[in-house]
């Protein structure tokens, strides 16, 4: 839940902007002047406020320096009257992120701070998607990548200006994440935010879809279509895969940004637009500059200042952060209590070198929730293209991890061979203590399927005894998988917590 100050010297509108945000559900205190409310803010945790312009002993204006001086990531909402705009706008400038005009009617009041509430969260889950420690300003983000400081840094002069903008990197990268955000934090947060993935729209129809058709310009036009371009005016128009678009069509792409003016297809009509171009690609522009399949110019009137996502590869340490934030998204989602992931499983994870990047390490912890039955993600619940690389570095001790459950009663029992053969049972058992002599069988009967059983029973008896009932270390020591000692539990009516000493 949010929780908000509401702060204005008026007590009569303080009190009537606390009642509309309490009915919507969040924890709203109260400060009646600028002073008091920095001294408030300092004292405690509070993720909007609600600052009036005209105060005693603390101006708004003064009380919003020191409120983002002291936690850049709180997002300040000026109240003012309509005299005070001037102030209200310089506020903006400041760092404030929007303003509300008095009287504040109740419904505005609560759809501009929930976009607000909004637009800052998902400056946060991009940190998440490509994690930083600090923004400029002091806003806290999680992980540890230095990498992702400077693509920050560059986030947050961008979302301040007009200028084109060229995100590059992988597929997974988090690019469209990033282009939402240098929307929904700049001046243009208020309109249109459109994006076209220029690589799933055929060629034949993607003038169309950029600048719309007149009524009967071509086969099937059955009616007049407003494009993107059009659509995104006074807004943002992301362009997915840019590389994708053909030499023609970036021609006209090009003098579109240009003159900010296009003519629809089968029109004669000029239409002017105001709106910023967002573009993005996994591909390597130079090298089809050079094959001539991208054009220069067209490049470099995107690439002022790009953004260049590193993948997760060259950033791993923010991957147990990122785990971390998955498996408390799908302990919501699938309503599990997944506690977190073992040494084991993350040892596999920092292995692996994630050609698919968030977008699959994300993929790869629903995977775990779908398979896992125990309250902590192993290596059992982890997608055998993740754990190869650990194996062919010789790690996760080469024994227990066993990509998916076994299909068949006779896979298991091979399994207890083998391991009986080459001595691992009675070593492994007996270095922890186990007794040996548990497993000597009766063979005065020759009943094959009973003395398995048997066998199988007193060693997983045994087993538990020994590790005292704790699932991950019997199966990692006897050698077991662990969904095949899972079965076999419930299978023998054996409770594993019955030997927790």
């Amino acid at each position: 839940m949010y929780r908000v100050l509401v702060v204005d010297d008026d007590s009569d509108l303080r009190l009537t902007v606390a009642s509309a945000l309490s009915e919507n559900h969040f924890l709203v205190d109260q400060a009646a002047d600028g002073e008091e409310a920095v001294n408030r803010v300092r004292a405690g945790k509070y993720d909007l406020v609600l600052l009036d312009v005209n105060m005693p002993k603390l101006s708004g204006l003064e009380a919003l320096k020191e409120i983002k001086s002291h936690d850049a990531s709180i997002i300040v909402l000026i109240l003012t009257a309509f005299a005070n705009i001037r102030d209200a706008v310089e506020a903006t400038k400041e760092g404030a992120y929007n303003y509300l005009e008095k009287p504040v009617k109740a419904d505005n009041l609560v759809y501009m701070v929930e976009k607000a509430l909004k637009a800052n969260k998902m400056v946060k889950d991009i940190a998440l998607s490509s994690p930083i420690i600090k923004m400029p300003g002091g806003t806290e983000f999680v992980g540890q990548s230095v990498e992702m400081k400077k693509v920050f840094s560059i986030i947050d002069k961008l979302s301040r200006v007009e200028t084109a903008v060229l995100i590059r990197g992988e597929s997974g990268t988090g690019k469209e994440l990033v282009a939402s955000a240098l929307h929904h934090n700049s001046p243009r947060k208020d309109n249109r935010f459109v994006t076209i993935n220029c690589s799933a729209i055929p060629e034949a129809l993607i003038e169309s879809e950029f600048f719309g058709h007149e009524k009967g310009a071509f086969t099937g036009a059955d009616g007049r279509k407003i494009g993107k371009f059009q659509y995104a005016d006074g807004g943002t128009l992301f362009l997915d895969e840019m590389g994708d678009i053909s030499m023609g069509m970036q021609v006209k792409l090009l003098r579109a940004l240009q003159e900010k003016k296009f003519t629809p297809i089968g029109s004669n009509r000029e239409i002017e637009v105001n709106v910023r171009i967002i573009a993005a690609t996994n591909r390597n522009l130079e090298e089809m500059i050079k094959k001539n399949e991208f054009r220069e110019d067209l490049f470099y009137r995107l690439n002022v200042l790009p953004i260049q996502l590193p993948p997760l590869r060259d950033r791993k340490s923010d991957i147990g952060h990122l785990a971390k934030y998955f498996v408390d998204k799908f302990n919501q989602q699938h309503r599990k209590e997944i506690t977190g992931i073992s040494a084991d499983a993350m040892e596999a994870m920092m292995a692996h070198q994630w050609p698919g990047n968030i977008r699959e390490l994300e993929n790869v912890i629903e995977h775990a929730f779908v398979i896992e039955n125990t309250t902590e993600i192993t290596p059992d619940s982890l997608p055998e293209t993740v754990l190869v690389s650990a194996r062919s570095k010789g790690l996760l001790l080469g024994a227990v991890i066993q990509a998916g459950s076994k299909a068949s009663e006779a896979e298991d029992e091979m399994d207890i061979r083998a391991s009986v053969q080459n001595g691992t049972i009675p070593l492994n058992l007996a270095l922890e203590g186990a007794d040996a002599s548990a497993f000597k069988l009766d063979f005065s009967k020759l009943d094959f399927q009973a003395n398995k059983e048997e066998f199988e029973k007193r060693f997983l008896l045994s087993a538990l005894k020994a590790f005292g009932g704790r699932i991950n270390q019997t199966a990692l020591h006897a050698n077991i998988p662990k969904k095949t000692l899972l079965r076999k539990l419930e299978k023998y009516g054996i409770v594993a917590r019955d030997f927790i000493e």
